[in-house]
């Protein structure tokens, strides 16, 4: 199955090497799109270098700090673009452990949706602020109510098609 990873980066350059090289240990067969939103920090820079070095990742620069939400669209319609039959959403700071991905690999097999929650039992929401609990709840709620699921974390394409955006 042709997967990508989406990786939305703003000002990641420390993580954006040891992040790429944990996700390949443990899903070799993906691509990676990083989709930078033209980071100060030289990200889009150091993730162009590591395309040269690595033919599975991908590039998106973007002209400035547009956000996660429109970084994830922009991920999902390249991967429709480029026919992949499934995308998978990856947080840049390792808040999304890339030790899952086996697991999402092997259920996305057999079904059109995987969802990973940190509010699951052995899910956890380490040092997150009141704050950014507080929205990430909100978050969920609204996903809850439009969408009957609590988050989306990979889906095939044709899910993603399905759903307007």
């Amino acid at each position: 199955m042709k997967t990508l990873i989406i990786i939305p980066t703003y000002n990641e350059y420390e993580n954006l090497r040891p992040l790429l090289d944990t996700v390949f240990s443990y899903a070799p067969g993906c691509d990676v799109l990083v989709v930078d939103d033209n980071s100060p920090d030289g990200t889009g820079q150091l993730a162009d270098q590591i395309h040269e070095e690595d033919p599975r990742v991908h590039v998106l620069h973007r002209a400035g700090k547009l956000g996660l939400g429109t970084a994830y669209v922009a991920g999902f319609k390249y991967s429709i673009e480029h026919n992949y039959d499934a995308a998978f959403e990856m947080d840049a700071d390792f808040s999304h452990d890339p030790k899952y991905l086996p697991d999402f690999l092997k259920a996305i097999e057999n079904a059109d949706l995987v969802i990973g929650s940190r509010y699951i039992p052995g899910g956890s929401t380490p040092n997150w602020s009141f704050s950014r609990r507080c929205i990430s709840g909100c978050g969920n709620i609204f996903a809850r109510f439009m969408l009957a699921l609590k988050s989306m974390t990979a889906q095939r394409d044709s899910v993603v098609i399905a759903v307007r955006y």
